[in-house]
């Protein structure tokens, strides 16, 4: 007989959410491995005494992440979603018929609690993993990559020189009635040209160059097809943000996330964000700070550092070796050990010419914008006047000057490493280690988009998406080592069963021969 279902609402249920939450639901699972009560005492400070209560800084927690497990970074359509599912009204510890807090209270809680709550929060996240054996310490890949910012390149305005705005902008373009009325959300630090007379100038001639081939680059009518720069433009809407570009890519407003990664278990160790205007072996040192000091506090022996070539400095190889690190960064293509043909004695620390001659040490000096650290080696103008190789050896200049790094040594020893049998290996780990990490947190994880403003907010943005990475990590491996666990005791107790059964039949024929005895 067919059948047919009439929908009629009940006007009293006995339900409960326990009983239609599967015992191996994701969230029912995270629900009794995760425990976030002393989120009550790091954040008491952050509250009054008296007044309407606010959200519950656990489920404000929980709440954002779910947005990074479910790959959610708008707070309005995180709410409509949490309000749809069963297992994440159980894991929130909500009934169906109590209404979830207004997606607003999400962003000013956010906003409420610094940068240190998100980081203790990751911290003891992080210690899970190592108190279950799935973080080795003794290797970690540092790897970067720019995540777009909550600003548009239309929102750019010039900086201007230390004078009044208004008479800058005066003389550069008329100012319409929006431009007076407009509140600058930036400092004024930012607001004002910081660049010196020779990048200006470099910046100029790029534009020239810019402009005259404009029309032949891919999208020439954008707006945003314009050549800017962080010395020249900063952007109101999120002051924090900075210009910059990957080879192939548009040029964007973008944080740098800042990524450690155990190579065990793939567990992130450190995250953080910073500026997107420098290079990544700007950052090195204090990620090597900040990532040491969390893997002592889980007992854990640091040995090697494995990161690509961006990362690479004479500066950056000594820290290490100072901090007992084993380096395996490639070198960039540009460095030179010392010139060719030409013999460095170390003992008197000077270079021998081809023709024998003696270019002694003179200085050491600091070169170009980053303040390289350098030293010089230079003959005197007699010592050449005479050589036969004078043509090709010396172009414009009267005496041999030689310039080298400071760390050449460092970088002997870095290179070495690299070219080595474990350089290799190292080199294969850290490309199947950090790399897959950032393209999940990026594609997966809600970190394609800051959905805040400012750098601090950033962090916090960061901190959660990477908590909730180290979180499905996690249960992933506890599931595993229980079935692992099951398995070898269902081996045992068979193996048992076995014995038994093979004790009972000895017995039994034992007994058959004593019985047959008595018999005879």
């Amino acid at each position: 007989m067919q059948g047919k279902k009439i929908y009629q609402e009940k006007l009293f249920n006995n339900f409960q959410l326990s009983d239609r939450i599967p015992k191996e639901n994701f969230y029912r699972r995270l629900s009794s491995e995760l425990d976030l009560t002393y989120l009550y005492e790091l954040t008491k400070i952050y509250y009054g005494s008296s007044g309407q209560k606010s959200i519950d800084p656990v489920v404000f927690f929980k709440l954002c992440l779910v947005g990074y497990l479910e790959n959610i970074i708008s707070d309005r359509k995180l709410i409509q979603h949490c309000s749809l599912r069963l297992d994440i009204l159980y894991f929130l510890g909500y009934d169906i018929d109590e209404e979830l807090p207004w997606h607003s209270t999400i962003s000013r809680t956010r906003q409420l609690f610094p940068e240190s709550i998100f980081e203790e929060v990751f911290t003891r996240v992080f210690m899970l993993c190592v108190d279950k054996g799935m973080v080795s310490g003794h290797t970690q890949a540092i790897d970067s990559a720019p995540i777009k910012a909550n600003a548009s390149m239309d929102s750019l305005e010039l900086k201007v020189p230390e004078e009044e705005l208004d008479a800058h902008l005066s003389k550069v373009r008329v100012q319409s009635y929006r431009d007076r009325q407009v509140q600058n959300k930036a400092s004024k630090e930012q607001q004002v040209i910081t660049a010196n007379d020779q990048e200006l100038k470099a910046i100029t001639s790029r534009n020239k160059k810019w402009a005259k081939d404009q029309d032949r680059r891919p999208g020439a009518g954008n707006k945003g097809s314009r050549y800017t720069s962080n010395k020249t433009h900063y952007s109101p809407t999120d002051p924090d943000a900075r210009i910059s570009v990957k080879p192939g890519k548009a040029r964007k407003l973008n944080y740098m996330s800042q990524l450690s990664v155990d190579t065990a278990h793939h567990v992130i160790s450190d995250i953080k964000a910073y500026h997107a205007d420098k290079r990544d072996n700007q950052y090195l040192q204090d990620i090597t700070i900040r990532t040491q000091r969390r893997l002592r506090k889980g007992g854990l022996l640091w040995e090697n550092l494995v990161a690509d070539t961006g990362y690479s400095s004479g500066e950056n190889y000594a820290f290490l070796e100072s901090q007992g690190l084993k380096s395996y960064i490639p070198p960039h293509g540009t460095y030179k050990g010392g010139p060719d043909d030409f013999i460095y004695d170390k003992e008197s620390d000077h270079y021998v010419c081809p023709q024998g001659k003696i270019i002694p040490f003179k200085k050491v000096f600091y070169e170009g914008v980053n303040n390289n650290k350098k030293k010089e080696y230079r003959a005197s103008k007699k010592v050449c006047i005479g050589c036969p190789l004078r043509s090709t050896c010396l172009k414009k200049s009267q005496e041999k000057r030689i310039t080298i790094t400071y760390y050449v040594e460092e970088y002997e020893r870095n290179i070495a490493r690299v070219h080595s049998n474990q350089g290799r290996y190292m080199k294969r780990k850290r490309q199947s280690t950090v790399e897959p990490v950032f393209g999940t947190l990026k594609e997966y994880m809600g970190l394609r988009k800051i959905n805040t403003l400012g750098i601090k907010q950033a962090n916090k943005v960061m901190h959660m998406a990477a908590i909730a990475y180290n979180l499905k990590k996690y249960l992933k491996f506890v599931t595993k080592m229980a079935k692992s666990a099951a398995k070898i005791g269902n081996a045992i107790f068979s193996e048992l069963k076995a014995t038994q059964n093979f004790i009972a039949t000895i017995l039994s024929h034992v007994n058959y021969s004593n019985v047959h005895l008595l018999k005879t």
